[in-house]
């Protein structure tokens, strides 16, 4: 037993399940038909914060259906509280305006609405920057001879992917994070000109990392996001999000290691993520069919044809370079593609490469 001090509200004094002959302070009974793994009360009325201060149950001993727990309001905190239970399955009671003095047995026996998720800012929720304001910033050359661009994505803290045509014989390589800041790779990049990956070693570069796909298979006809920066100096200079579907499972010339989708991709999309409807990485992207050259030589022109990096190709790639990725399964119902769109730009990043 211990007790807590909650300032302007209650100084409790609390325990498991107590004893029926026990009349100190009050008892409140568990009757909603589910466990309980939050309870709150607090001196009526809860002012215009509406704060039910902390929750009174140990995360390891949920109140089961059926089981009573003794509150011991401290001195002077009056008869009149307010009371609310939420149950495992996200239901809630609420008991309002309870007259203790009166009555020091209080039963929860009806809930109402789920109770909302908390509002949190984890970690995992911030975009890619830099560690700390000691880290050194760079800027973008304006004189240099010859400036191309792509995009590229966080797998793990100072690691960046993208592709290998994309920082192929680049003088300097610059990023631009989410948050607006330049940061400068460092050589040298570990490459596969093959594959057509790279990995960038970005000193001071920290955020959520994109989770490789670990399962089930990409199936084709799924939806996916390709997210990234086409046209740059063309466009505007924010990132663009594009959906589609992988048309089929193998690339061009029937490359194992490719997929190709339906989802348009233009220069400067280069190395960017593809991700599935729940925000996993099942590809980068690395190219477009050249409709000009097809035409010479069919007579006919292919409208949206374009290819990726199977996302199982990437994950092998950086485990040879020494990265072991992250990996979550995709399962449940899609998410909304604005969320998945939120999901890729916290950890996408665009590249400048000068020359």
């Amino acid at each position: 037993m211990r007790r807590i001090a909650i300032p302007l509200l209650l100084a409790l004094v609390f325990a498991g399940p107590a004893p029926a002959q026990d009349a100190q302070g009050f008892r409140v009974v568990n009757r909603a038909g589910a466990d309980a793994t939050q309870l709150y009360a607090v001196r009526s009325p809860r002012g215009a914060q509406g704060d039910w201060g902390g929750n009174l149950l140990r995360p390891d001993r949920p109140l089961g259906e059926g089981q009573g727990f003794r509150v011991n309001p401290a001195a002077g905190t009056g008869c009149r509280f307010d009371l609310r239970l939420v149950l495992t399955d996200g239901r809630e009671a609420v008991l309002p305006d309870q007259d203790i003095c009166a009555n020091r047995n209080l039963d929860f026996a009806t809930t109402s609405r789920p109770s909302a998720p908390p509002r949190t800012t984890p970690a995992t929720t911030r975009a890619a920057g830099p560690a700390s304001r000691d880290v050194p910033l760079a800027q973008p050359n304006v004189q240099a001879r010859q400036v191309s661009s792509g995009t590229g994505f966080l797998v793990a803290d100072a690691r960046v992917v993208t592709n290998h045509h994309v920082i192929d014989n680049c003088n300097r390589i610059l990023l631009r994070t989410p948050t607006g800041h330049w940061l400068a790779a460092t050589p040298p990049a570990r490459s596969d000109a093959a594959l057509d990956l790279a990995l960038l070693n970005v000193p001071g570069l920290v955020g959520p990392a994109l989770a490789f796909r670990s399962g089930p298979a990409v199936r084709r006809g799924e939806g996916v996001v390709a997210y990234g920066f086409p046209l740059a100096g063309l466009l505007s200079s924010d990132p663009k999000l594009t959906r589609g579907e992988v048309n089929g499972l193998r690339g061009l010339g029937d490359n194992p290691n490719q997929y190709q989708i339906s989802a348009e991709v233009q220069p400067g999309n280069s190395g960017g993520p593809l991700v599935d409807m729940q925000g996993n990485l099942v590809g980068v992207v690395v190219s477009k069919l050249n409709a000009q050259a097809v035409s010479r030589r069919t007579g006919d022109i292919a409208q949206n044809v374009n290819f990726a990096v199977q996302g199982n190709a990437a994950r092998d790639f950086l485990r040879r370079a020494g990265v072991e990725p992250r990996m979550a399964d995709s399962t449940g119902p899609d998410r909304p593609t604005a969320d998945v769109g939120e999901i890729a730009h916290r950890s996408t990043l665009f590249i400048r490469c000068e020359r």
